[in-house]
């Protein structure tokens, strides 16, 4: 029989029940990572886009802005039919859509299949469906939103793959859809990781996980992106 400490259980218990929705007022989140900045890439037309979802979108956004050849990466929704959705109303999984992000990359340094293997792989369960951890829901919904056909092919192909390997013992839950409509979410929502490192869902569950997948592939990363070294 194995047994589980009480200190491991509570160690669970409390990282089951920091979620990425449970936010403090805008106002109130002022704990900015003193030694963070980002250099605003101020034109983002001449880049190809690629657009994901996979539970909280505060992850993703600072995962994929890790990775080298990406050049902006900004948090938003996308999946439902209301019009200019905003937090509080997509929160309640009445809206149809799902926490995304908006992917800025240079394809002469990193291709679309590899932001599909950062995708997958920066996932703490490919096969969670409507959700990832803690965060749960029809908001927090693995998709791929393809742009064009050549998207759509490499994302159904990787999904078919991974399918077909057994790698995560279940069906991926991720669905590959169509892009209809990208709402940027509210400003304070962008960067929030890196600017608000004493969160307590970012330091028990974001960083860790963003710190996994870069300690994997310290390759790919940035300088002075990676959780996992602190370089």
């Amino acid at each position: 029989m194995k047994i589980v400490t009480l200190s491991a259980i509570a160690v669970f218990s409390a990282i089951s029940f920091v979620s990425c929705g449970q936010t403090v007022p805008p106002q109130q989140q002022a704990t900015v990572a003193k030694n963070y900045s980002k250099d605003k890439v101020k034109d983002l037309s001449k880049y190809s886009q690629a657009t994901f979802a996979a539970g909280c979108f505060w992850h993703e956004e600072t995962l994929f802005e890790s990775v080298k050849g990406v050049m902006e990466v900004v948090s938003g929704y996308a999946g439902g039919s209301t019009q200019d959705p905003s937090y509080e109303s997509i929160e309640t999984g009445k809206t149809g859509h799902a926490e995304t992000i908006n992917v800025y990359y240079n394809p002469s340094v990193i291709s679309y299949a590899t932001l599909l293997k950062v995708y997958f792989e920066g996932m703490e369960d490919p096969t969670q469906v409507n959700g990832q951890g803690p965060d749960r829901g029809t908001q927090y919904r693995s998709v791929i939103f393809y742009r064009n056909a050549a998207e759509q092919a490499a994302a159904t192909s990787m999904v078919n793959e991974l399918n077909k390997s057994g790698k995560y013992g279940r069906p991926i839950a991720a669905t590959v859809v169509p892009l209809n409509k990208f709402w940027k979410a509210e400003g304070y929502h962008q960067d929030y990781i890196n600017t608000n490192t004493d969160n307590p869902y970012v330091s028990r569950v974001s960083i860790p996980g963003i710190a996994h997948f870069q300690s994997a592939h310290p390759e790919m990363i940035k300088p002075g992106r990676n959780f996992s070294t602190g370089k």
